[in-house]
């Protein structure tokens, strides 16, 4: 949220996140954020500090006098909608099932590696107005984008359940919070729950928030950390991309036999291939291997030597129009 990724996708430079390595994180902090909603924690807390003063019998009657005013409902026979199915998404719905809930599911554009550790209790849906209409608990696990901005508007809390209950655990901007407010208003929506607290919705009832402890433990940093650490390895020793914000993904393992790897950075446009391997056929460059993948605004290309590519080459190949930039990776002859 906090990167100029056009910027940096305009001068080369590569923008990697760690998607998943926190996904425990969020996931127990939805169920323990769903757990005090539905139990009423919050105010059964407040009743407990307010009854400082009051000793043996009289609290003990105060206790079980009041206690009825906090009684919830339980998980257990509810329906859940997940919307969104990747690392946290997943885990989301298969932590749904352990609680016995029903557990519906949607994702446009599934990741197979995702999907095959949904459990098959889960329920797949064709649309997302499929889970609208039947969760009692709708949780947002998707990522922020032109697509996504503003994702829950009034036409898709018209869609939901009456009284359900939303969740927002991805990012805030994809929630319309004026929609929000008026479907809690006027009693279409039960209530909301999100991690991204805003003026609007600091001061209102029916709203639940944290500030931002998606990805706040120590366990999470840790494994944030590492995750980040092997993708710079992976990209500073071998060009490979892996989990990028703004290029494509792209790895590609050099044999024992190539000698340079040249990385090149291009805007999506024809004939790039064409102009990179034109360049070292005449400078009589041999390619090994050639890996290619576009995002649509950005080319990556990572192509394989089986000698050294002069840095005239390299020059040459980085003024050429519609390149952004080069980099040569030299391995070691055993």
């Amino acid at each position: 949220n906090n990167i100029p990724v056009d910027r940096a996708s305009a001068k080369g430079i590569c923008i990697f996140n760690t998607p998943g390595a926190n996904a425990n994180a969020v996931v127990e902090l939805v169920f323990t954020m769903l757990g005090i909603w539905l139990r009423h924690v919050q105010d059964s807390i407040s009743f407990c500090r307010s009854l400082a003063g009051l000793q043996g019998d009289s609290l003990n009657r105060e206790v079980e006098k009041r206690k009825k005013m906090f009684k919830g409902v339980e998980m257990a026979g509810k329906t859940l909608g997940i919307i969104g199915l990747g690392k946290v998404g997943v885990r989301v719905a298969n932590t749904g099932v352990h609680h016995q809930m029903r557990v519906l599911g949607f994702d446009p554009y599934p990741v197979m590696d995702n999907i095959h550790d949904l459990s098959p209790e889960v329920e797949l849906t064709r649309s997302r107005a499929e889970v609208l209409s039947q969760a009692d608990f709708v949780s947002l696990h998707v990522p922020l984008n032109k697509g996504t901005t503003g994702m829950v508007s009034t036409d898709f809390l018209n869609k939901m359940k009456p009284g359900a209950l939303l969740l927002n655990y991805a990012r805030g901007p994809v929630v319309d919070e004026e929609a929000v407010l008026t479907a809690l208003a006027d009693g279409r929506l039960d209530g909301y729950i999100t991690d991204f607290p805003s003026e609007k919705l600091v001061a209102q009832e029916k709203i639940l928030l944290s500030p931002h402890l998606g990805a706040s433990t120590t366990e999470s940093e840790e494994n944030c950390a590492c995750m980040a650490v092997r993708e710079l390895q992976g990209y500073l020793e071998y060009g490979n991309i892996a989990h990028s914000v703004n290029f494509p993904n792209v790895e590609s393992t050099p044999t024992v036999h190539v000698r340079t790897r040249l990385i090149m950075i291009n805007r999506d446009e024809p004939g790039m291939i064409g102009l990179v391997t034109n360049v070292l056929g005449r400078h009589r460059i041999n390619i090994m291997s050639y890996a290619n993948k576009s995002n649509g605004t950005i080319g990556y290309n990572i192509i394989d030597c089986a000698g050294p590519v002069p840095g005239e080459v390299q020059k040459e190949i980085e003024e050429k129009d519609g390149v952004i930039r080069t980099r040569i990776i030299r391995f070691p002859q055993s």
